[in-house]
């Protein structure tokens, strides 16, 4: 079934926000200068220089400051992951072994033994379900949004009508307190098939292409790693941005009086973006060589570890979001309709285990965690029974787990269950709605809270689903 979308119960004034972080209120009417090629990819001008400050619309005290999210995309095997069925027949309970983990009474694959070491930290929803099964476009766009368009056997790609991502969301209602890029997405833009559009749920929607994050699509394990957005490009140097800065300042004071706009109004975004190119903080969190060998080492040498240990660089900087979609396309890792446990043991499972531990250790060792939410959840679960293309396993929507850790979320516990065959949820079913809903909840933001698109029509943030209070601490 299509899930319906709630009316709005109630309007409230409600304007264009801006998505750059903390900033005075603008109201722009022309641009005063270009910048040639200092533009930052995901901050472009548009509506933020119609833009007032939209924290004051929050309601709620938050339960967490930051959260990252590692979607494993093209739908992670539940079974041979988080709940494993040991007692069910051949065929069904696959190849993997469970281990205790730190959690008494709960069992993790053998082959997450780093990450069964966090379990007691852990909150495990094994209850999952949705209404798409064949589009992994739109899979992944209800499970990032809480918004089910319905099964469809077209290709979608992103649109400028979707709901947005959750870091648009998050860096809009509560833009960074420092000079720093307020969310970014890597190490992929997920196609939707090799050569396919980019899929829905990673960008700013309905809020416009300003809300869009930072799209960093560089190798973190490769030496020569570096982000040409945030690069001051040839024969522009920090002295002459600096000079720059002076002109807008003396164009202030004999322009600033036309109209009652100020050159801050009128271009008050292009500073910002100046700000940005020269923040240290903005510049040291890139500076992934600056990390330790072993650390390096820790998180695994490859692009979804290093793409982590990043994520974790920039939420110590300030950055409220760090979204990483770990495929280049749908098809090409978690989508393990052939194969899936040769390479969920070679691969894909050992990879995770290695970067989602790390992360969790480390922000637990700066005493981060409390306030650091970190998702990990994918579009869909696989399905119980194996199939004949050397042991893979299908598309299954029906019943699927996720986990969190840290954020305000309830740690060492389990929420929901599935049936024997991890089939269908035989307890407590939840929907992308209702966990979407409680992210946003433990990070300050209501999920009812009025959104307003380009016509300034109002949507509500999460049309279907609702917190689910036994999940927060």
């Amino acid at each position: 079934m299509t899930l319906p979308r709630h009316a709005i119960a109630r309007r409230r004034e409600s304007a264009p926000v801006s998505c750059a972080g903390p900033q005075t209120p603008v109201f722009g009417r022309r641009r005063m200068l270009q910048i040639g090629g200092l533009g930052l990819t995901g901050l472009s001008l548009g509506r933020l220089l119609e833009a007032r400050a939209a924290e004051s619309l929050t309601r709620l005290a938050p339960r967490a400051d930051a959260c990252v999210i590692l979607f494993l995309n093209g739908g992670p095997s539940h079974l041979d992951m988080w709940d494993m069925k040991p007692d069910a027949g051949d065929g069904i309970r696959g190849e993997f072994k469970p281990i205790a983990s730190s959690l008494p009474g709960y069992q993790i694959s053998e082959h997450l033994p780093k990450l069964a070491k966090h379990m007691h930290r852990a909150t495990v929803v094994r209850s999952m379900h949705h209404t798409v099964n064949n589009a992994h476009a739109a899979a992944v766009y209800t499970s990032l949004t809480g918004h089910d368009r319905g099964d469809a056997n077209v290709i979608i790609g992103a649109g400028l009508d979707d709901y947005p991502t959750p870091g648009s969301v998050l860096s809009t209602l509560r833009p960074p307190q420092r000079l720093i890029v307020p969310q970014v997405h890597l190490p992929y833009l997920t196609k939707e098939g090799a050569g396919g559009p980019p899929q829905p749920g990673f960008f700013g929607g309905m809020l416009g292409r300003s809300c869009d994050p930072l799209f960093v699509l560089k190798d973190p394990n490769a030496a020569d790693f570096q982000v040409p957005e945030l690069t001051l490009v040839a024969g522009v140097d920090s002295e002459r941005l600096a000079v720059r800065r002076q002109l807008f300042r003396n164009l202030d004071a004999h322009l600033g009086k036309e109209g009652g706009l100020s050159v801050d109004a009128m271009d008050g975004f292009q500073q910002r973006a100046l700000a940005l190119l020269t923040s240290e903080d903005t510049q040291r969190a890139f500076r992934i060589s600056d990390e330790p060998a072993a650390v390096r080492d820790a998180y695994g040498r490859n692009i979804y570890g290093q793409s982590t240990l990043l994520a974790r660089r920039l939420i110590e900087a300030g950055t409220r979001m760090v979204t990483l979609s770990w495929a280049p396309d749908a098809n090409a890792t978690w989508d393990t309709h052939g194969g899936n446990f040769q390479k969920l043991r070679d691969t894909l499972l050992p990879q995770f285990d290695a970067a989602c531990a790390s992360l969790t250790s480390d922000l637990a060792d700066r005493g981060m965690l409390d306030r650091t939410l970190i998702v990990a959840l994918g579009d869909f679960g696989r399905t119980p029974k194996v199939n004949a293309n050397a042991g893979g396993r299908d598309h299954w929507n029906f019943c699927y787990s996720l986990m969190m850790i840290g954020g305000g979320m309830k740690p060492g516990m389990i929420y929901g269950s599935s049936d024997a065959t991890g089939a269908f949820p035989a307890s407590s079913p939840l929907l992308p709605g209702d966990i979407i809903s409680t992210i946003y909840h433990a990070l300050g933001i209501p999920h009812d809270h009025e959104l307003r698109d380009r016509l300034n029509r109002p949507h509500r943030l999460v049309s279907a689903g609702e917190v689910i209070d036994e999940l927060l601490a």
